[in-house]
């Protein structure tokens, strides 16, 4: 029987499953979203919520205990400024996966992670400012 089994291993040595998870939160909290494995981000997923949990309320002691996953200084300060704030009022679930389907080659269930509150890129919105402009002045000459 496979009773109190706290985690999936991922079928690595400690050492690389902890750099695994860590660079994963790492990109997620980076990007705001990541395409992966079902198992590997449910496991991401698991260490992504304890530590936004966590930056929800920015303290000396909380920056320390996430600031051992999570070595980036770039990717801490936006944590704590950032995304901790914007799921201030959240009380859990602040992620979500979506399935994509089967990888080719191996038939792995990929998956995309991604925060529930993510926030658009720049770019794509400044492409649909500029698209609306060009509507905007093709209507007006053909007026």
């Amino acid at each position: 029987m496979k009773h109190k089994i706290g985690f999936n291993k991922l079928n690595r040595v400690p050492a690389h499953r902890k750099a695994l998870l860590r660079n994963m939160s790492t990109v997620l909290f980076k990007h705001e979203r990541i395409v992966t494995t079902r198992a590997k981000a449910k496991e991401v997923r698991r260490e992504a919520e304890k530590m936004i949990t966590r930056a929800k309320e920015d303290s000396v002691h909380n920056r320390r205990v996430v600031g051992r996953k999570i070595t980036d200084e770039a990717i801490l300060a936006k944590l704590f400024t950032d995304i901790g704030p914007r799921f201030k009022e959240r009380n859990g679930g602040y992620t979500r996966i979506l399935r994509l389907g089967e990888r080719q080659h191996d038939a792995a269930d990929m998956v995309v992670l991604e925060l529930v509150d993510r926030k658009e890129d720049d770019k794509k919105a400044k492409r649909d400012e500029r698209k609306a402009e060009k509507k905007a002045k093709a209507a007006k000459k053909a007026e």
